[in-house]
């Protein structure tokens, strides 16, 4: 099976809820908080039992992996470029919010910066392919 086989299949998404629930409860566990790094996997194994025994959900299928088309994929860019709008403007408050406060909200300023560059970088680059 090639990776983008895999990556299309229906156990991708269960299981890369339980990588990333692996990798929370090792998180957890490394900072002496071995309760909620198991909660934290417990939550993510559900997750990913959602995406596993939902098969029949478009909406879940079109979110695992399998049963992705064009329209899944232009639904996808959208949702994309929704949360990532969001995120910018959350970051952009935190950072008011931090300055407002005498903080200096370089943890804000840092992930703003790193949004912003990554915006231009792919407008360049996507504009140079095309």
């Amino acid at each position: 099976m090639s990776t983008n086989e895999f990556v299309r299949s229906r156990w991708f998404m269960p299981l890369f809820c339980l990588f990333l629930g692996a990798l929370m409860f090792a998180a957890f566990a490394i900072g002496d908080n071995v309760g909620q790094g198991a909660i934290s996997l417990a939550i993510m194994a559900a997750l990913g039992a959602v995406f596993l025994l939902g098969r029949r959900s478009e909406t879940l299928r079109g979110l695992g992996g399998p049963g992705r088309d064009e329209r899944w994929a232009m639904i996808d860019l959208r949702a994309t470029a929704v949360a990532g709008t969001t995120v910018m403007i959350a970051v952009i408050a935190g950072f008011i919010v931090e300055v407002a406060r005498g903080e200096d909200g370089s943890p804000y300023a840092l992930l703003g910066a790193i949004g912003g560059v990554t915006y231009v970088a792919a407008v360049a680059w996507l504009r140079a392919r095309g």
